[in-house]
């Protein structure tokens, strides 16, 4: 899945600067917060890659009560 996007140049007198917006669905999905620390990788001049400073934990999805009690009853059966 790929999101376009478009790079702003902004001239403060002797300063220039290249801004790139991050789509508000990739930032949500991937839970980035205000203030995070990102790093590009360049691979190469065509291949920019983010990634995070800090490693994100990521967490498991609880297990519902019942695939719980289908769990325990398979182990019954053996």
């Amino acid at each position: 899945m790929g999101y376009q996007v478009k790079i702003q140049r902004v001239d403060r007198g002797a300063t220039k600067s290249f801004y790139v917006n991050f789509p508000a669905a990739v930032a949500e999905a991937s839970n980035i917060e205000k203030g995070e620390e990102m790093e590009w990788i360049i691979e190469d001049k065509n291949t920019f890659t983010l990634q995070r400073v800090k490693k994100a934990t990521v967490r498991q999805p609880k297990e519902s009560p019942t695939k719980k009690s289908e769990h325990k009853n398979s182990e019954r059966i053996k």
